[in-house]
């Protein structure tokens, strides 16, 4: 697998609230485990299986997972992130954002891209509605189902 590629996947994850991501190619498969103590990266050869051993030794004891404070429920609907990525505001840096809070918004109007692999998608709103919050700052890695937008 290309180092870059490589690099890429293991700062995803860092900064993401992925804990594990198993990738299987051609030339091989990595696992990524965030753990802990940091990251854990494991590759196998095609035709070999992964070793388990070293990630048994990262599990979180129960006593040391963090205490998560829980959010009042919003109201509103929700857009959510339909992929893992990076969520950006505008189409370019310096650019206008698509939206701010208290516009309205169509069905179907662009409210932001999720830049993943390089791609630039569009999310576009799935209700008609005001912008009542943005949930994401511009830049973050974003995981798959994360809301990003409450409409209402």
């Amino acid at each position: 697998m290309d180092l870059r590629k490589l690099k890429t996947l293991i700062d995803l994850v860092s900064e993401s609230n992925v804990s594990e991501l198993e990738i299987t190619e051609a030339e091989g498969k990595v696992r990524i485990v965030k753990g802990g103590g940091g990251i854990i990266q494991q590759y196998a050869p095609v035709g070999q299986p992964m070793a388990s051993a070293p990630l048994m030794a990262q599990a979180a004891t129960p006593d040391a997972t963090p205490a998560v404070a829980v959010a009042p429920a919003e109201t509103g609907h929700t857009v959510k992130s339909p992929m893992v990525g990076t969520f950006y505001r505008s189409a370019s840096p310096g650019a206008k954002s698509f939206v701010e809070i208290g516009d309205a918004v169509k069905e179907g109007e662009t409210l932001c891209i999720i830049e993943a692999m390089k791609i630039l998608n569009e999310i576009e709103s799935d209700k008609s509605g005001t912008v009542r919050r943005i949930l994401v700052d511009n830049g973050q890695a974003v995981e798959y189902g994360q809301p990003l937008f409450i409409i209402e």
